[in-house]
């Protein structure tokens, strides 16, 4: 019984690659009858699909001589796509990453070739393949395929390394050129969200001192993702190369932002206004940390060091309203401010009216004086940012709050029932 096993195994096994044999045989007929013409895109798309059949079962990934048919057959399939781009035609065999799967193949055919004349044939194909491979990777990056674009252009390193290893000249010899392709290489897989492919290409730009600001803002994005504590030094250095960039300040001021470190941020802030000194939200964001600051402040216990980051929240407010009086924004944020203020009063206010001794109650009334000046400074601001911005719900809160606390509730009234209007349904 195990002898009968065995020989219908052999059976099969013979039957394999009798079959491998014959869809070798008909992809090179069908290659030789592409080569008499190259109009005839049906027989070279009959060779692809024999030569891939062939190749399905794994057998003969290590066999040269049928390596360098496949890769013969997706060069071609990749050139004839490449020749109807630069034409402007849709190619008649569509295969993004033909000129990658043939670079893969040659590399192999070249490797295991026992016979110079095999791996010479080899080297030849992959110096043909080298600016195939270039065009297909540009038309891919082109068309936003960065998946295909990233295949592409990392084959096309890899053949580079196999060609100058088998004695080749590849293209990508010159460091400049190079640089580039890799450049390329990493920008379209990080386009691509492949940002742990994309990270080692990144680093080894970094390393060779890259002047391209945009691998600084990626690996400082790939490190902060990461919660890396090394992340800024990414951004400090794409900085020196290029100053006059200011994404990378604006990236450092996010990142200082998103993590609250107030005290740092102000020191990027100024440099941002003296880079873009037309640019209101940098005088707005700037106020706003200065608000928060003296919030904080405040609530410290610190009354000296609020009042001085006050005045510089209202500085920086007041700078963006000269560059624009209509701006939402900039009204918005001058209404908050003295209304954050304002509002930092209630809880002394509401302790004070339990005291009801002389001294009591004339504390109270100061600082209940001194609230209700807070809140007709902020109240200007919201009207305004109401006339530019009639449906905004943070407005219409406020400026209800602001008339309550100033007991006119007449007016309060009208905002809530504006209120209920805008969030009906909601």
């Amino acid at each position: 019984m195990k002898f009968i096993n065995l020989l219908i195994i052999s059976v099969l096994s013979m039957t394999v690659m009798f079959g491998q044999a014959e869809d070798l045989k008909t992809a090179k007929k069908n290659l030789q009858k592409y080569y008499l013409d190259n109009s005839n895109t049906e027989a070279l798309s009959m060779a692809s699909e024999s030569v891939t059949k062939a190749f399905a079962t794994g057998t003969i990934d290590q066999d040269a001589d049928a390596n360098l048919l496949k890769g013969k057959i997706f060069n071609e399939i990749a050139n004839s796509a490449v020749k109807a781009k630069m034409l402007e035609q849709e190619p008649a065999i569509i295969e993004p990453t033909a000129a990658a799967t043939a670079a893969m193949a040659l590399a192999n055919a070249y490797q295991y070739a026992e016979k110079k004349g095999p791996k010479k044939e080899a080297v030849t194909a992959m110096v043909e393949n080298e600016e195939i491979i270039n065009n297909m990777a540009i038309f891919a990056y082109q068309q936003n395929d960065y998946a295909a674009a990233y295949e592409n252009f990392n084959a096309s390193l890899d053949v580079s390394k196999a060609l100058t290893a088998a004695g080749g000249t590849s293209r990508l010899a010159d460091k400049a050129l190079m640089d580039e392709q890799m450049f390329f290489t990493a920008v379209s897989a990080y386009s691509g969200g492949m940002k742990a492919e994309a990270k080692p290409l990144l680093m080894e730009l970094f390393n060779n001192g890259s002047q391209e600001v945009f691998v600084y803002d990626a690996l400082f994005n790939i490190a902060s993702e990461a919660d890396d504590p090394d992340a800024l030094k990414y951004l400090d250095a794409g900085m020196k190369v290029d100053p006059s960039d200011s994404s990378l300040l604006f990236s450092k001021i996010n990142y200082y932002l998103q993590r609250g470190q107030l005290n740092e941020l102000i020191g990027s802030l100024e440099d941002a206004k003296k880079a873009e000194p037309d640019n209101i939200s940098v005088f707005t964001t700037t106020g706003s940390v200065y608000d928060q600051l003296a919030t904080k402040a405040a609530e410290d216990g610190d009354m000296t060091k609020s009042k001085e980051y006050f005045g510089k929240a209202l500085e920086n407010y007041e700078m963006a309203q000269k560059k624009d009086a209509n701006n939402f924004d900039v009204n918005y944020s001058i209404g908050q401010l003295y209304y954050n203020k304002a509002a930092g009063l209630v809880p002394t206010i509401n302790e004070l009216s339990g005291d009801i001794s002389p001294a009591g109650m004339k504390a109270y009334d100061v600082k209940k004086a001194e609230m209700d000046g807070l809140f007709k400074q902020a109240l200007p601001y919201f009207q305004t940012a109401e006339k530019i911005n009639d449906a905004d719900l943070n407005t219409v809160i406020a400026l209800k709050e602001i008339y309550a606390r100033l007991n006119d509730l007449a007016m309060s009234n009208k905002y809530k029932a504006k209120y209920d209007a805008l969030t009906a349904g909601k």
